[in-house]
Formats: C-alpha cells, sequence, structure tokens
C-alpha cells in the first residue's frame, strides 16, 4: 500500500533553526599522486517546534561538507503534527532498505530510538515517542525513511479537514 504524504513544505526565514550533524562518510580516490580524500555529510536542521529538515554535503574539507549540508537542509523544510509532543499516531514507512516503525507514547518516556532517527525526531520537537529501525541502518535511508513516515502523519484536525466535517463530527460520530 502506497502511503501518502501530507508534506507542507516551510520557508526558513525568521526561524530559529538547530543543525545535528547525522553522519560524515570519508571517501578516498587513489591516484598516481597518492589518496585523495573527499567527505560527505547528511545533516538534519529543526527549529524543534514541528518543522525540520534534511540535506547532503560533499566536499574536500569536512566543515565545509557540513556547511554545505545544512544549507541544502535549508532548503527542504518540513512541517508536521506533533500532539502533546509526540507524535499524532503509529506510522511505518520504507526507504531503500530501511524500515522505521513510530509509536506514540506517554509523557515522560523520552525518544526512545537510535543513532539518525534519534535526530530527526530531536529536531522536530517530539520528546516522547518510542522508534524502532528494521533492515538497512544506513544513515542516509533511515533519515529518508523517518522524514516520510512523519511527513505521512495527520493529526484530528487534517482528518476532519479531509473529510470536509468538523472535529465534533468527527469525534461523536
Amino acid at each position: 500500500m502506497k502511503q501518502k504524504n501530507y508534506i507542507q513544505r516551510v520557508k526558513p526565514s525568521g526561524l530559529e533553526l538547530v543543525d545535528r550533524l547525522v553522519a560524515v562518510n570519508r571517501v578516498t580516490k587513489v591516484t598516481k599522486g597518492g589518496r585523495h580524500f573527499r567527505f560527505s555529510a547528511i545533516v538534519v536542521v529543526g527549529n524543534e517546534n514541528g518543522i525540520a529538515g534534511y540535506g547532503l554535503g560533499k566536499s574536500n574539507d569536512v566543515s565545509e561538507a557540513i556547511a554545505k549540508g545544512v544549507e541544502d537542509a535549508k532548503k527542504n523544510l518540513v512541517k508536521i503534527p506533533i500532539v502533546n509532543h509526540t507524535v499524532p499516531h503509529e506510522q511505518e514507512a520504507k526507504y531503500g532498505g530501511s524500515r522505521v516503525f513510530l509509536r506514540p507514547a506517554s509523557h515522560g518516556t523520552g525518544v526512545i530510538a537510535g543513532g539518525a532517527m534519534r535526530a530527526v525526531l530531536e529536531s522536530f520537537g517530539i520528546h516522547d515517542v518510542l522508534a524502532k529501525s528494521k533492515g538497512s541502518s544506513n544513515p542516509h535511508n533511515v533519515v529518508k525513511a523517518t522524514f516520510r513516515a512523519l511527513t505521512s502523519m495527520r493529526d484530528a484536525y487534517q482528518v476532519a479537514k479531509d473529510r470536509g466535517i468538523t472535529l465534533d463530527q468527527l469525534f461523536n460520530k
């Protein structure tokens, strides 16, 4: 079953964005003159209030690769619904060989997630969630699968709007 994404793009102007480095990869090219190193960095930026984005930067220098990743992430900001500092409902998503599963958690649980998923969830400002990453642990695919899961979530307001009814009608059926 194909999941529908409810993506709301956001402009970065006026937002206080915090960047988190997810992974840095060093690539070596061996030539007649010796080894030539290049770096790629995947970065997640967010305002910790429902808006975040990810980006990839490549350069001959680590700091320059991170800076390029931050600039790319600012171009791809999206907004997701957050209910009581957690996700609105359970959600699964897949990207490449990575599968992720997100479940809402009660207040005080914390972010139960590892590695790349934790950086994405914290950038969005989700404080309580149970998450599991299955399949490939490649940070690029895990970040993209997590974004796919989060952007396909809907809160009660969005469901009522899609159905053309009020919130009272939604909950009193």
